[in-house]
């Protein structure tokens, strides 16, 4: 566990080198990522999310490539193609975007539903099938996609088995005024990214990423998660509750945040600060609900304020 709380505390410092004022959320994108799980990252443009990406790459040591979705976009731009080697007289597959470790998918809701669909199984299956053969993702395999929340004109919402499949939903949000003054003098001269140094390897991230699963969840830590999930299924103000996906995205978000605090047990906290991130996207509201102006937000706050938290912490640990 130390050496796995040096290795965190390295990627966390060097990431907001270039990504300031935005330690939480550097946190819990690093959280899905050792837990394996996809990010989705919704917020208005020009906050650094793609910025935040390509930090958490070059930090980790992890290989990257961004994919600019939009409407012409085809699922052969994604996955690749088969090319006619005329010499060999062979196809060759030339491998797209999306074979790399860290990948951002831009703008995704602007791709239509047939590209956004070949995203599906390379997420969930960690390989891609083309002219039947299976390609294997490099790992670890993650995707973080981005979309503009305010925009919604020649766009294509993502359908709800697409949003469950990532792990987090992140917003960066606007930085205050005093991050902002540092932003611009920092980025004065040069951007801080161009001189940024990997401090980790792939292979040590994929160690990392085996070590989380260690972290212990006492027996009440799980069952105050699954009271939270029941909660979702059984409001009177959601057509759709959370699925048995989020419990287990929720169970191993838990796990990695966990870790990165450096303890090697989970605390009904780390349920907590992520219990939006991980379960409010998966949400939906009733037509009433959203007559009456209710958010998710509120449904899950609602469900967070009333059901009991275990109590005795010496308990949870191992």
């Amino acid at each position: 566990m130390g050496e796995f709380r040096d290795t965190v505390k390295k990627i966390v410092t060097n990431t907001e080198t270039v990504v300031f004022g935005k330690t939480q959320v550097v946190k819990a994108a690093l959280a899905a990522v050792l837990a394996g799980g996809h990010v989705l990252l919704e917020d208005v443009p020009g906050v650094a999310k793609t910025v935040l990406v390509r930090s958490l790459a070059v930090s980790s040591g992890c290989s990257f490539r961004r994919i600019q979705c939009t409407p012409d976009l085809l699922p052969s731009d994604v996955t690749g193609v088969s090319i006619f080697n005329q010499k060999t007289r062979e196809f060759e597959f030339r491998p797209g975007p999306i074979f790399a470790q860290m990948v951002v998918a831009d703008e995704i809701n602007r791709a239509t539903p047939r590209t956004q669909s070949a995203l599906l199984e390379a997420m969930a299956e960690g390989q891609v099938s083309i002219d039947g053969q299976s390609h294997r993702m490099a790992h670890p395999f993650i995707v973080f996609a981005t979309q503009n929340p305010v925009e919604h004109e020649g766009t294509f919402p993502l359908p709800e088995a697409q949003l469950d499949r990532f792990m987090l939903k992140l917003s960066m949000g606007y930085p205050s005024m005093v991050v902002e003054a540092k932003m611009l003098e920092e980025t004065r001269l040069k951007h801080p990214l161009d001189t940024l140094d990997a401090v980790a390897d792939a292979k040590t991230l994929t160690r990392m990423q085996k070590g989380v699963r260690e972290v212990f969840v006492h027996e009440k830590v799980r069952e105050y998660l699954l009271r939270l999930v029941a909660a979702t299924r059984q409001s009177s103000h959601l057509t759709l509750g959370a699925s048995p996906r989020a419990s287990m995205a929720l169970f191993r978000a838990a796990q990695a945040m966990a870790a990165i605090e450096g303890r090697g047990y989970v605390i009904p906290d780390d349920i907590k600060s992520l219990a939006h991130p991980v379960i409010e996207h998966r949400l939906i509201l009733n037509p009433e609900s959203r007559l009456r102006r209710v958010t998710t937000y509120n449904v899950l706050h609602d469900i967070l304020e009333q059901t009991p938290v275990p109590a005795g912490r010496s308990e949870w640990k191992q």
